[in-house]
């Protein structure tokens, strides 16, 4: 599954985690990506999304 957002295109981001001696190693962030089946055009359908594009209320969650 990607991690990218449908909606705003947010994806994973990388950089270095940082320890107590100063050593740097390659980590990565995720974003919080939810399924959601919504209703595009009279179809319904199931899209990966951020948590901030659905608070935003960007689309609205089929029940």
């Amino acid at each position: 599954m990607s991690r990218r957002c449908d909606i705003c295109g947010k994806g994973s981001l990388s950089g270095n985690k940082v320890s107590k001696s100063y050593n740097h190693t390659r980590r990565t962030w995720k974003p919080n990506i939810v399924e959601v089946k919504t209703e595009i055009g009279g179809t319904a359908m199931t899209i990966k999304m951020c948590t901030r594009c659905l608070r935003s209320g960007y689309v609205t969650k089929k029940v």
